[in-house]
C-alpha cells in the first residue's frame, strides 16, 4: 500500500448530487444523494477498489454529514453504509430522520428505477 502524500479532500459536486473523496487531485470514492424539501437523502456511497482499508469511507460521510448539519438540512440514510455509520455516530442523531415507504417510492421515482 502506497501512502499518501496529502490528506484527503471531501468537497460537494451539487450538479452531480454528490460529495466526493479525492487522494491526490484523484477522485476515490462518493456518496451520492438527492435533495427532498430540507432533507439530504443518501442512497449510495463507494469507494474505488484501489482506495479501500484506509478509511475514506468514513471521512467521506462524516464530512458529508457534517456539511449537510451547516447546510441546515436534515439526513436521510437509505444507503446502508451512511445508515450503518449514523448507528456508530450519534452526534448526527438530531438531524436524522427515518426511511419511510414514502421517501423509498420518491427516490426511486428520482433516480427512474
Amino acid at each position: 500500500m502506497s501512502e499518501q502524500a496529502t490528506a484527503p479532500v471531501v468537497h460537494r459536486a451539487d450538479a452531480r448530487h454528490r460529495y466526493e473523496i479525492l487522494v491526490d487531485a484523484q477522485r476515490a470514492g462518493l456518496t451520492a444523494y438527492r435533495d427532498r424539501e430540507d432533507r439530504r437523502v443518501f442512497f449510495h456511497t463507494e469507494i474505488d477498489d484501489s482506495y479501500a482499508g484506509q478509511g475514506l469511507a468514513s471521512i467521506l460521510v462524516e464530512q458529508a454529514l457534517t456539511d449537510v448539519r451547516a447546510s441546515g438540512k436534515r439526513i436521510v440514510p437509505v444507503c446502508p453504509y451512511v445508515a450503518k455509520f449514523l448507528k456508530k455516530h450519534e452526534e448526527f442523531a438530531d438531524i436524522t430522520d427515518p426511511v419511510t415507504p414514502e421517501i423509498l417510492s420518491w427516490l426511486d421515482g428520482e433516480l427512474r428505477r
